[in-house]
């Protein structure tokens, strides 16, 4: 096999009767597991298989595929700044020929994505905390009220100095045609709900944690678990719920009896649990349902051909954004580029200094928010954009 089994230090099991994906199948059709909590986000090849780049998205903090490794040759304050709001509101062009390559509709949900979505129709999903900004959860059948965006996504959006809604056809319109969208209201920048450096997490993600309580099983899958709050979500279920945890290779803390490691590319490790629980067919037909209304639906089932094509395709948004900035600031003296008034660009350290540390296991279950440290800051908040 692909994929491997890791035992946690103590086996003296509780829930599961056994430490392979038959055991755990055996344990999810059982009566005691009634409420399935999932933690998903995307790929970093150094530690984790994440469920969106498969589809052909790249991710932020791969060291040649990335965003952040792609965006650093440009003429940036630092790679980020195309997530930071006070960037933003002084260029909002990066941002924007961005979001033309990794809007949600040119890509398609992962089996992963289509095994969530089965969660659901087996009556088993909770809920799907997901650092994704893509909103392939959704695009994959998972319905709105079980996914929690900790990082926001596509799918809404609204004006950043008025917060009224934008409409999603005027975004979508405007995503296509390079276009700046503003309010109607107002005149602000429109943004989609993408939590950008300098903005805070969603109060749902927030105000979900103390449900975690509910859990009867939490899976993991493909995350480095560094970034927090999100990370520390692995410390809020009952001390013998059991936790599962699919990736490349084993990250956290996964020591408690009942807790499961699985190494390997998570479609594989999903198709291979499906195989286990009899839903490998119904797997497959809700796979091959996510092809509809996709602009761009084939991506190489290998992996290293996959990261081939998404390096060349940031190769290339890369060059364009580079391009697109040199005009910019060509033309910052003289007259400003059409639908777009601010073109010098300028980052305040304040907002740049702000960071998410761990803070060790919270002590209090019940509590709604996880306290993370803003250097010189001095802030309570954890702000940051979809990492």
């Amino acid at each position: 096999m692909c994929f491997n089994p890791i035992l946690p230090s103590n086996n003296q099991r509780k829930r599961l009767h056994g430490n392979d994906l038959k055991a755990l199948a055996n344990y999810m059709k059982s009566d005691q597991c009634q409420n399935v909590f999932l933690m998903v986000t995307l790929h970093d090849p150094t530690i984790g298989a994440g469920i969106s780049t498969a589809a052909g998205i790249p991710d932020f903090r791969s060291p040649k595929t990335g965003l952040y490794a792609n965006l650093a040759r440009l003429n940036l304050p630092y790679p980020e700044a195309v997530f930071q709001i006070s960037f933003f509101r002084n260029n909002p062009v990066p941002f924007y020929t961005l979001a033309k390559e990794i809007y949600p509709e040119r890509y398609r949900p992962t089996l992963t994505h289509s095994f969530i979505k089965l969660l659901h129709s087996r009556g088993l999903l909770h809920t799907c905390f997901t650092q994704n900004i893509d909103t392939l959860e959704r695009k994959a059948g998972v319905p709105e009220d079980k996914i929690v965006e900790a990082h926001g996504s596509f799918a809404t959006q609204r004006c950043i100095d008025c917060n009224t809604p934008y409409e999603d056809e005027k975004m979508k319109k405007a995503i296509r045609e390079e276009e700046i969208p503003r309010c109607e209201r107002c005149g602000g920048l429109a943004k989609p709900d993408i939590v950008f450096f300098g903005e805070s997490l969603p109060n749902k993600f927030h105000t979900s944690i103390p449900s975690l309580q509910e859990a009867d099983l939490l899976i993991v899958i493909g995350t480095s678990l560094t970034v927090y709050p999100f990370a520390s979500l692995v410390y809020f279920v009952p001390e013998d719920c059991p936790r599962v945890l699919i990736n490349l290779v084993e990250v956290g803390d996964f020591d408690k009896p009942d807790d499961l490691v699985f190494t390997g590319e998570c479609d594989e490790v999903v198709r291979a649990l499906c195989r286990e629980l009899g839903w490998e067919d119904e797997l497959d037909k809700a796979w091959a349902e996510t092809a509809r209304d996709v602009e761009v639906v084939e991506v190489a089932g290998n992996f290293d051909e996959a990261e081939r094509r998404i390096e060349s395709e940031m190769d290339r948004v890369t060059k364009d954004l580079e391009k697109i900035l040199t005009v910019s600031e060509a033309e910052a003296d003289t007259e400003a580029p059409t639908g777009i008034e601010e073109t010098s660009a300028t980052v305040k350290d304040e907002d740049r200094s702000c960071t998410p540390v761990r803070t060790g296991r919270p002590n209090d279950v019940d509590k709604k928010q996880v306290d993370v440290e803003c250097e010189q800051s001095g802030g309570r908040e954890v702000v940051g954009a979809a990492i």
